[in-house]
């Protein structure tokens, strides 16, 4: 009943205070402006990037904990008229409107791209367990014909969230981050630390129960105390509501409960949600068309929800609303995708290069039951051929020692040293779970407790606590990190798991929990990577966690979406939630490739399933990350049978082939600020025809990935984005033009790539993993047709010598009018491993060469030295 009763405050007339505009002071920094009642702060942060704070009371108790980087403060004026006050950088205006005090903003052609609604800023003093704060809300106006994507990580299927409601809050499958894309050439940080309704519906439908439906079940899930059996049993709630006009309305589903079992909702008998999984978030939307009068809907749950459905009528307008702040604060970008996310990473941290071989195949189950499992299915890999970098050792590896005791239990791992010894000798890595949960039974949880570092009445580490986060660190280290010289972290739960922060203090008793609800997976990682680079300085690290807020980039975490099922609609599911996670500027996303929760035993021989796990991972392929885990399932490829092997194999081999291209992109991240997992808005913000596709999306410069998300194919259509000099169909080598949907071979061995024209590829050798060969011979595939570049990328790939400048940059450039290829100098340091001779054979990509996974012919072979050379074409 909390988020209910929250809500129902929430829903008390909200009214604007005064905002006429009495005065402005400039100064070196910010703009002041006086109004009726409070201050309005706007600070220039970059040439492109304005930050907005309105308050009674500037001062705040909350540390900053996203723009924590250091740059340079652009030049800024201030213009005044009657009626107006301009703040002006090189790259954008903040116009104040004087009577109103509402905010507006132009681009540098002068182009309002974003506005304040008229009376839109809303600051309700409230309260949260005894301690005040304010209900902040700002309504923006949108243009009709604008999309807008972001918000982070959602399992409501939806990618342009304009108009849609969502409850931001961070949960198990859902990551919320309070930032948006504009495709009017605009980024929006909505600055708060705790929960976010985005566009807010308020008008509630009552809703009585009317029994239960359906057997009571009983599934096996994962918690918090490891496997547990749960019996549930269908809860069925109806009532009714009144529209007044016809139109599309947004409607949002909460299920009263911390975590929904189903979502399912009706509207006059037709079905406008259904969706199933183990455990869910516990609030999901969606848009419908109603026509005006009155409407019936049935809510189909768990017996023991208590679900509210909430309504409003669609308008041009985005609305953010925090219950929990001191003021209210919201940070402006102006530019097209890449500027807005190279300036948000500039101010809030730069995403530091994953290792290499966290790029190839990380092979996860849950999981290896004993020391001798994990080695005896790792030397299958290599048995086998089959490519493997990475493998995962989930959770309970501590055995009778207790919940995360940071020990091994020697019953089941006798020798976790001799373990990772004989894992670096295969040439593979170690990822191992540590949880922020520890058991307060255990000798470990017993110090824990002892010195009071929990967050209250919970098993969860106060991370918000130097003091208790230093602790953990300590334990960590000497217990893990030092001891066994293991590779890499899984941060699991750190939502933290349950919500479990609301109704709590924190710190030491001396912060609301309500406060930094959003923020506890950002305090985890900080620690894990920060620890990490202190103690192990010529490690890179590589975190992968279930939780992530703006800012978390810097260090060096990936996320993945947490419990999910295995069926085709979750799969649609991920992919959307990917790229609505990857455009709020987060690089590193994943998932579990063939779902979490499983079929079974059955998984081994449905041909069904099998289906569905080949298209999952051919998704995986091109990820940021390609991964593979498994409820109660021995995931290793070979127990699928010879075919599921055999394609499985084709796509590992291509995953590592492309990995010069791969890391190339990876460096792109680090180095300026790019994005490899690339929304379609990201390089077509102009076309609405690709604003409009859920399933397709840009890997890298290069690859238009179209995955095929529903089952018995065999052709796919494939809308290719307008794109002048057209496509070329990675399998086939043929051209299409762009601005049209064409009919994609799309058999089960086959995911449709599309290659843009311009495009150069290096790919190189297959291997078993990313460091068994030099690149000393490279395949560069040129799609010509338009002038194309691109950097291969190399360095050490496991250390930060790269900080130093111990990497290389090599430049490629194509150029279509002269059909030449030219190779420049290298850029770059000495560093061990540089390969400072080496062979690029050029292979001129056509309907007969360079296509699909194998070696094209090669039409030039040139000798390398480091020193510029170009090549054209015959």
């Amino acid at each position: 009943m909390k988020q209910i009763t929250i809500l129902l405050v929430l829903l008390i007339p909200m009214f604007c205070i005064g905002q006429m505009v009495k005065g402005y002071k400039k100064h070196n920094d910010k703009v002041v402006i006086t109004l009726d009642k409070g201050e309005l702060h706007l600070s220039p942060l970059t040439e492109n990037t304005v930050r907005v704070q309105y308050g009674l009371e500037m001062k705040s108790q909350i540390p900053e904990l996203v723009f924590t980087s250091k740059v340079k403060l652009p030049d800024f004026k201030v213009s005044e008229s009657n009626t107006l006050i301009e703040i002006a950088t090189s790259k954008m205006t903040v116009v104040v409107d004087k009577k109103s005090g509402a905010l507006s903003y132009r681009n540098y052609e002068g182009k309002v791209f974003l506005s304040e609604k008229p009376d839109g800023r809303i600051f309700k003093p409230s309260s949260v367990q005894g301690e005040p704060c304010h209900i902040v809300e700002q309504g923006f106006s949108t243009l009709a014909d604008e999309y807008i994507f972001g918000t982070g990580q959602f399992q409501d299927g939806h990618l342009d969230i304009k108009g849609l409601p969502r409850r931001l809050t961070q949960v198990n499958t859902q990551i919320a981050i309070p930032f948006i894309m504009s495709s009017k050439g605009y980024g929006l940080l909505w600055h708060n630390y705790g929960l976010t309704d985005f566009n807010p519906a308020d008008n509630v439908v009552n809703l009585k129960p009317a029994g239960t439906s359906g057997e009571a079940i009983t599934v096996a899930v994962t918690t918090t105390n490891g496997t547990q059996k749960e019996t549930r049993q269908d809860g069925v709630f109806t009532g009714n509501f009144t529209v007044k006009d016809n139109g599309e309305y947004a409607i949002m589903l909460d299920v009263g409960q911390k975590m929904a079992r189903k979502w399912q909702l009706t509207i006059d008998g037709k079905e406008v949600i259904n969706f199933k999984n183990h455990w869910l978030p516990p609030t999901t939307s969606t848009l419908v068309k109603l026509t005006a009068g009155k409407h019936d809907i049935v809510v189909t749950g768990e017996k023991n929800d208590l679900p509210v459905v909430y309504y409003r009528k669609v308008t041009n307008e985005t609305v953010f609303r925090s219950p929990v702040a001191n003021k209210l604060d919201y940070v402006v970008f102006a530019g097209n995708s890449d500027e807005v996310i190279s300036s948000y990473r500039n101010l809030t941290g730069q995403a530091p290069l994953m290792p290499i071989w966290s790029l190839g195949y990380i092979h996860c189950r849950e999981r290896f039951t004993t020391q001798d499992d994990l080695l005896e299915n790792a030397r299958a890999f290599r048995e086998k051929k089959l490519p493997m970098d990475l493998i995962v050792q989930d959770w309970q590896y501590w055995g009778k020692y207790g919940w995360n005791s940071m020990k091994f239990d020697e019953d089941l791992f006798p020798d976790p040293a001799a373990m990772v010894k004989e894992l670096h000798q295969m040439n593979m890595r170690l990822m191992l779970s540590v949880w922020s949960k520890i058991d307060k039974e255990s000798v470990l949880g017993k110090e824990f407790n002892n010195k009071k570092y929990y967050i209250p009445n919970t098993e969860w580490v106060d991370f918000f606590n130097p003091d208790a986060a230093n602790f953990y660190w300590k334990n960590f280290s000497e217990k893990l990190l030092k001891r066994y010289e293991i590779d890499a972290w899984w941060q699991d739960a750190t939502e933290p798991e349950n919500d479990d922060l609301v109704n709590r203090k924190i710190n030491n008793g001396t912060i609301p929990g309500e406060q930094m609800r959003n923020v506890y997976s950002m305090y985890v990682t900080k620690t894990v990577y920060e620890g990490s680079r202190k103690d192990a300085p010529d490690k890179r690290v590589f975190i992968l966690t279930r939780s992530g807020f703006s800012g978390q980039q810097r260090y060096a975490a990936a996320v993945w979406t947490g419990d999910v099922g295995n069926d085709w609609e979750t799969l649609r599911r991920q992919l959307t939630a990917g790229l609505n996670y990857s455009i709020t500027g987060l690089p590193w996303w994943t998932f579990d490739a063939g779902g979490f929760f499983r079929p079974g035993k059955s998984q081994y021989t449905d041909t069904k399933f099998q289906e569905r796990f080949l298209r999952w991972f051919q998704l995986a392929t091109f990820s940021p990350l390609q991964r593979v885990h498994g409820y109660q399932t021995n995931t290793e490829f070979w127990r699928f049978g010879e075919k599921v092997e055999a394609e499985s194999l084709k796509y590992l081999n291509l995953r590592y082939r492309l990995l010069p291209y791969i890391y190339s992109q990876a460096a792109d991240i680090t180095f300026k600020n790019g994005t490899l997992m690339r929304p379609l808005i990201m390089d077509f913000a102009n076309d609405t025809k690709a604003l409009q596709q859920n399933y397709q999306y840009m890997f890298g410069s290069a690859f238009l990935v179209a995955p095929v998300v529903s089952e018995e194919v065999e052709n796919w259509d494939v809308y290719l984005p307008e794109n002048q000099s057209g496509w070329f169909n990675f399998w086939t080598g043929k051209q299409y033009k762009g601005g049209q949907t064409v009919q994609t071979a799309a058999s089960l061995s086959t995911i449709p790539l599309y290659i843009k024209s311009g495009s150069i590829i290096p790919m190189g050798e297959k291997m078993q993993y990313t460091n068994e060969k030099p690149a000393e011979n490279l395949e560069i595939r040129v799609y010509t047709g338009a002038n194309g570049k691109f950097e291969l990328y190399e360095d050490e790939g496991v250390n930060y010598n790269y900080e130093k400048g111990a990497f290389s940059m090599i430049p490629f450039e194509w150029n279509e009018q002269k059909q030449t290829l030219t190779i420049g100098k290298r850029k770059g340091g000495i560093f061990k491993g540089l390969i400072e001779n080496r062979v690029f054979n050029i292979v001129w990509v056509d309907e007969s060469n360079g296509v699909g996974l194998e070696n094209g012919k090669t039409n030039v072979s040139i000798k390398y030295n480091g020193s510029g050379i170009a090549i054209r074409k015959k």
